[in-house]
């Protein structure tokens, strides 16, 4: 058993730091966005944000890419409209103004670093693999979904195909892009 030394973190300061990143990436371009100001703005220091976060990089994606509600994988009791629904929360945190903003600093980074990418991914590691593992797992017990296809794989196409039409289109997806893009991965997955 390991026991925390010092004091117990304070999830204020967490709060705090996290509003001031989501607030300040509306306002800074992310190159311009520095930890320092970020610090002054949520009230901290310097020390204590790297303390709980390794880079910029890391606490804006935390910050632009909360897990929540959103990142909860559906259950409608129907694989269309369940795909559906991801693509559409996908969508929906994609076209925040804080992510629209942070993307492209985000993805200069992981280019010039790639275990970024991988690093910044394991905060979703439970939703992929446990969360999304699962759906397709009793997807494929249904006979809804065959065989083989991988959690991660499926998160990346539902993400990568939304991530490309923001950067394509200069308004969020309607409803007949929605439409068009669930029954594409949909067909693409089902028996």
């Amino acid at each position: 058993m390991t026991t925390e030394l010092g004091r117990p973190r304070d999830r204020r300061i967490d709060d705090a730091v996290l509003a001031a990143t989501a607030e300040m990436i509306g306002e800074v371009p992310y190159a311009e966005l520095s930890v320092g100001a970020i610090a002054r703005r949520a009230g901290t220091s310097k020390p204590a944000i790297y303390r709980r976060w390794p880079s910029k990089a890391h606490l804006v994606h935390e910050a632009v890419f909360p897990i929540g509600e959103a990142t909860q994988i559906p259950a409608t009791g129907s694989l269309a409209h369940d795909i559906r629904e991801m693509v559409r929360r996908v969508a929906a945190l994609l076209t925040t103004p804080a992510a629209r903003a942070a993307i492209p600093g985000l993805i200069a980074e992981m280019a010039a670093d790639p275990t970024l990418h991988a690093a910044l991914l394991t905060r979703f590691g439970d939703v992929i693999t446990r969360g999304l593992g699962d759906f397709l797992r009793d997807a494929v017990q249904r006979g809804d979904v065959r065989a083989g296809i991988d959690a991660t794989e499926l998160a990346e196409a539902v993400a990568g195909i939304t991530l490309l039409s923001l950067v394509t289109r200069p308004d969020a997806p309607d409803d007949g892009w929605l439409d068009r893009t669930a029954t594409l991965i949909t067909r693409g997955i089902a028996t």
